[in-house]
C-alpha cells in the first residue's frame, strides 16, 4: 500500500491524483491533503478519502474548514501546517502539485524526511534545482516526475544508461496560438489564451502553454532531473500531443513515449512505480491518429523559450527570477493589465536588470524571487 500526501489536492493535478487513488483502492491510500484555500472542495475530498490530516495554507479558511470535516480528520493551518503534512510520519509518497514557488518549501520538507516525491511542480527545480537535487541525493529521497513530458523522459531513459544519451527532446503542443500571426497574438485575450486545444489544466499553466514558457521551465527542470547539459535539451512542437517526449541515444536510436493526452497516466506511473497495473480508463488507439507531426518552434512568436535558455545557461538566481517574473506577468495578463505579448517582454526586462548570484543559498533564491515579483508588479 502506497500512502500518499497530496499537496495541491484541489488543483487539476491533485484532483487527477485522487482519481487515480480511487481507481486503485488496494494499492493507494490517501494520508493527507493540502491546499491554499478551497474549503468546499477540500471538505468533499476529505469526506471521500478520510485522510489523517488536511492542511490549509490560509489560516482563516482552515478555521472555516475545521468544523465541516469528518470525525478523526485533523486540520493543520498555515505554511507550517502544509510543511508538516509533507514530512508526515507513515506517509510514503508526497505528490508536490502546489502551483508556483509556494511548492518549494514543502517539497524540501518531504525530501529531507526521505519521502519519495512525485513532482508536478516545475518551479521547484527551476528555482532551486541544484539545492533540491543535492538534498535528494544526501537524504536518499527519490524524485519521480509527474509532468507528462518528464514522465515520458523518465520512461524512455529506462532503455539505456545516462552516459549513452545524446539528446532529450521535449514535445510542445504549441498551445492555442500555434498558427496565429504575431499581430493576432498582440491582440489575444485571456479567454483565447485559456482555450487550450488538447489539455485541461489550471489557468496559469494554460497561459504558460500559450506563451510556451511552460516548455522553457520544463527545459530547466529536465536539466536538473536528468543531469544533462543545457545544450543537450531540445524542444519540438507536436500538435497531436501523443508523443510526450523522446530520448536520442548515442547509437542513433530514438526512444519515444506515447499515450493519450491524459494526466492520469503519468500520475499513475509516478504513484505505482516500478509496477505497471492495468489501465482503468481508455488507452491509445494508434489507428485513430491520422498523422504525427513535429516542427521547430518559432522563436520570434515564442520568445519565452530563449529567455528560459538564457536563465538555464546562466544558472544561479536567474532561473528563480525568470519564474517569479513570469508568474506575476501571467497574473497581470489575466487581470487585463498587460497584453499577451507583454508577458515575455516583462520577463526579459526584469531578467536583464537582475544581478545574478552564482551558487546561491535558499535564502538568496527566495530573496531573488521576492525582488523579481516586486519589479514585475511595477513594470509598465
Amino acid at each position: 500500500m502506497n500512502r500518499i500526501v497530496v499537496l495541491g489536492s484541489t488543483g487539476s493535478i491533485g484532483r487527477g491524483a485522487l482519481e487515480v487513488a480511487a481507481a486503485f483502492p488496494g494499492e493507494i491510500a490517501v494520508a493527507g491533503l493540502a491546499a491554499r484555500a478551497s474549503v468546499q472542495l477540500l471538505r468533499e475530498q476529505a469526506g471521500r478519502f478520510r485522510p489523517r490530516a488536511v492542511a490549509v495554507a490560509d489560516r482563516a479558511c482552515a478555521a472555516e474548514l475545521a468544523p465541516l470535516l469528518p470525525p478523526g480528520v485533523e486540520v493543520r493551518a498555515g505554511d507550517e501546517g502544509v510543511a508538516s503534512l509533507a514530512r508526515m510520519e507513515g506517509a510514503d509518497t508526497v505528490l508536490s502539485a502546489m502551483v508556483g514557488a509556494a511548492g518549494l518549501a514543502p517539497t524540501l520538507e518531504a525530501i529531507r524526511a526521505g519521502k519519495r516525491v512525485a513532482l508536478a511542480n516545475k518551479e521547484v527545480l527551476v528555482c532551486a534545482g541544484e539545492i533540491v537535487m543535492g538534498e535528494a541525493a544526501a537524504r536518499g529521497a527519490e524524485i519521480v516526475p509527474v509532468d507528462s513530458e518528464h514522465s515520458a523522459l523518465h520512461q524512455c531513459l529506462r532503455a539505456g544508461g545516462r552516459g549513452e544519451v545524446r539528446r532529450l527532446i521535449l514535445t510542445a503542443s504549441g498551445g492555442p496560438f500555434l498558427r496565429r500571426t504575431a499581430a493576432e497574438m498582440e491582440r489575444a485575450t485571456p479567454e483565447e489564451a485559456l482555450r487550450h486545444p488538447r489539455w485541461r489544466m489550471g489557468r496559469k499553466v494554460t497561459v504558460d502553454s500559450a506563451t510556451m514558457m511552460n516548455k522553457g521551465l520544463e527545459m530547466v527542470e529536465a536539466r536538473w532531473l536528468f543531469g544533462v547539459e543545457p545544450e543537450a535539451i531540445e524542444v519540438l512542437v507536436h500538435p497531436e500531443c501523443i508523443v510526450h517526449s523522446l530520448v536520442e541515444f548515442v547509437d542513433g536510436s530514438v526512444v519515444a513515449q506515447m499515450s493519450r493526452p491524459d494526466m492520469r497516466i503519468p500520475i499513475q506511473y509516478a504513484l505505482l512505480l516500478p509496477r505497471r497495473l492495468p489501465l482503468p480508463w481508455d488507452g491509445l488507439r494508434l489507428d485513430g491518429i491520422p498523422a504525427l507531426r513535429f516542427e521547430r518552434p518559432d522563436p520570434d512568436r515564442f520568445p519565452s523559450l530563449d529567455l528560459a535558455r538564457r536563465a538555464m545557461a546562466a544558472g544561479g538566481t536567474l532561473p528563480a527570477v525568470l519564474n517569479a517574473a513570469n508568474e506575476i506577468a501571467v497574473e497581470r495578463f489575466l487581470a487585463r493589465e498587460i497584453r499577451f505579448t507583454a508577458i515575455a517582454a516583462l520577463v526579459g526586462d526584469v531578467m536583464g536588470r537582475h544581478r545574478a548570484t552564482a551558487r546561491p543559498s535558499l535564502e538568496e533564491i527566495l530573496a531573488a524571487d521576492r525582488w523579481a515579483r516586486e519589479e514585475a508588479r511595477r513594470w509598465a
